[in-house]
């Protein structure tokens, strides 16, 4: 049950009727008409630009056309009210009964009001944190882990088909180095002295318990075989027990992926994945064998001044060819990604969505590229990037933790401050601006901390049902009940909660399709702030207040608008990760 959707419904009939030809007689195309709040509050309820769209293809004055359009509306039963405003749109006001169906549709609908199929099972892969098997998740991951999974619970609310997604970088340079850093402590665990950690290898002590552990089961066996024998079982064994802490840490976080990919497969069987991604590349005339120019500036570690196998990304949007195979036949880091890719694409995604860290900005033209080449432009790919998290304590930047070496880790903010602050607040910013989280802020209880404020309004609506429970000696109320009287409900302020409540199934479906999870932080924040300005004119004006035993009737009603608020607060929360709780303690 979606107001927009219905107006627009209603408007697009209205048009049909006017019988509209464009220049080259056909029916004009409806699918650009806009039905959504207006910008000021004061010019009415909703507000369409259909006028505006349709007036220079069909060769109409748009003012003249707004004028049929608002004749035609000003004839609904459910409009108090048809303006035409500016160049041509159109303003609604649309009648109290209209608010009150609105209600007694949400309260039927329950958990699933705001649910959508404007998705229509499109499928939709989402990979998100993706992080290093090196060790445990830091704060940066943190942000990029809510945001990719926020998005994929809107998408799946929404009606596509999600799957949640993690890229295991379990090849390359820093799986040797984990390796060679985990066999240091595998000798200190011997007794040997190790003393300072080297440079540039991984300092931090939770490969401690890594190293004891191989030793307990290898003795000092590891050290009798030859290097590269040795460095294969302990990177086997790293990287098992690496994705095991990250996936305790995201489990924290209430993070669960579906899908583990490791990019070791596709180096799998002498790199057969890889080649054939590189084959499929050549039958489409990507590949060909070159030089590229030396870059601007520093130069990057892919870089060679000899002949390589490029990728022809140039034709299909990217700044430059990419590297694919060098010169001594090896493969470059972006091969793996093309064979990854394609395996996606296999997998028959519709929809590819990255979310990634600040640092992989230059990703996003080669990997848009790829897509159109390796699909034929038949996969819409996306990529979010998450910018900076900065930790502070009452306003002062947090230090380091020295367990995990150089950073902050995801679970040390998890265990002092909670799942649901940190859920909440990563979303309180759009992914591409950098976040400064406070964690005194996050946890005190004021309308300045945000997710205290919305999980402070289910609380409330929860204690309005004790106290009815209490005073009307009942313990249960139906929805059918609590919706029969909605009618009964004419106060502005009641009015505008239900009509904040209507916005919720838009705010679904365009948080979905922009892939803008903040919205929906931000719109519960609103939704709160609008029942707790409700519930304080209840205080100073006790006819406003939700229970009124002497006025059971209007007392069912209220609760009826109370029972709305706690579904779509709840609703929301849920999309979050967090929890909508009863009572605060």
């Amino acid at each position: 049950m979606n107001i927009f959707a219905d107006f627009n419904g209603r408007i697009t009939r209205i048009i049909e009727t006017l019988d509209l030809k464009g220049k080259d007689g056909l029916s004009p195309d409806l699918s650009k008409i806009g039905v959504e709040p207006p910008r000021d509050p004061s010019h009415g309820d909703l507000a369409t630009n259909a006028a505006m769209v349709l007036a220079r293809p069909t060769g109409q004055n748009p003012r003249a056309l707004a004028e049929r359009i608002a004749e035609g509306l000003n004839a609904d039963p459910d409009v108090i009210a048809a303006e035409v405003a500016g160049p041509g749109f159109v303003n609604l006001r649309l009648a109290e009964g209209y608010w009150h169906k609105q209600l007694a549709g949400i309260l039927e609908e329950g958990a699933d009001f705001g649910r959508s199929k404007i998705g229509g099972g499109r499928k939709v892969n989402v990979e998100y944190v993706s992080a290093n098997p090196t060790g445990p998740l830091h704060v940066g991951h943190c942000r990029g882990a809510v945001v990719g999974d926020v998005l994929a619970n809107l998408l799946d609310f929404a009606g596509y088909d999600v799957v949640k997604e993690y890229y295991i970088n379990d090849a390359g340079v820093q799986i040797d180095v984990l390796a060679r850093s985990v066999m240091l402590r595998y000798r200190e665990a011997l007794g040997e002295e190790i003393g300072e950690i080297p440079r540039g290898l991984y300092p931090g002590d939770y490969l401690v318990p890594l190293g004891e552990a191989l030793a307990e089961d290898f003795g000092r066996s590891l050290l009798q075989m030859p290097e590269d024998e040795a460095l294969d079982i302990v990177k086997d064994r790293a990287i098992d027990a690496m994705m095991a802490v990250i996936r305790e840490d995201l489990a924290l976080l209430n993070v669960r992926h579906e899908v583990f990919f490791s990019e070791r497969s596709l180096h799998a069987d002498n790199a057969k994945a890889i080649r054939a991604a590189i084959s499929d590349l050549t039958l489409k005339g990507y590949i060909y064998k070159g030089k590229l120019p030396p870059p601007k500036g520093q130069k990057p570690e892919d870089w060679e001044d000899r002949e390589q196998t490029l990728f022809r990304s140039t034709e299909v949007g990217d700044d430059i060819d990419r590297p694919l195979v060098k010169s001594d036949g090896s493969f470059t880091y972006f091969a793996a990604d093309v064979a990854y890719l394609k395996d996606k694409i296999s997998r028959e995604f519709q929809d590819l969505i990255f979310v990634l860290g600040a640092d992989h900005s230059g990703y996003i033209k080669r990997m848009e590229a790829l897509a159109k080449a390796v699909s034929g432009g038949s996969v819409d790919l996306t990529i979010l990037i998450c910018q900076l998290v900065k930790l502070f304590r009452n306003g002062e930047p947090v230090t380091m933790s020295k367990r995990a070496g150089e950073f902050v880790t995801l679970r040390d903010v998890v265990e002092e401050v909670g799942r649901d602050p940190i859920r909440f607040m990563m979303l309180y910013r759009k992914n591409d601006a950098p976040l400064d989280f406070d964690f005194a802020k996050v946890t005190e209880q004021s309308k300045d901390n945000p997710v205290f404020y919305v999980q402070y309004a289910s609380a409330r609506c929860h204690s309005v049902f004790r106290q009815a429970s209490e005073q009307l000696g009942r313990s249960e109320f139906s929805r059918s009940d609590l919706s029969a009287g909605a009618s009964m409900l004419t106060d502005p302020g009641e009015i505008s909660l239900i009509k904040k409540l209507a916005e919720y199934p838009r705010l679904i479906e365009g948080a979905a399709q922009s892939h803008e999870p903040h919205r929906l932080a931000f719109y519960l924040y609103d939704l709160a702030s609008s029942f707790h300005a409700h519930w304080n004119r209840g205080t100073e004006n006790p006819d406003l207040r939700f229970v009124k035993v002497t006025d059971p009737s209007l007392t069912f009603a209220r609760l009826g608008l109370v029972q709305a608020v706690a579904d779509v607060i709840k609703s929301g929360l849920t999309l979050i990760g967090a929890e909508a709780p009863k009572e605060m303690r």
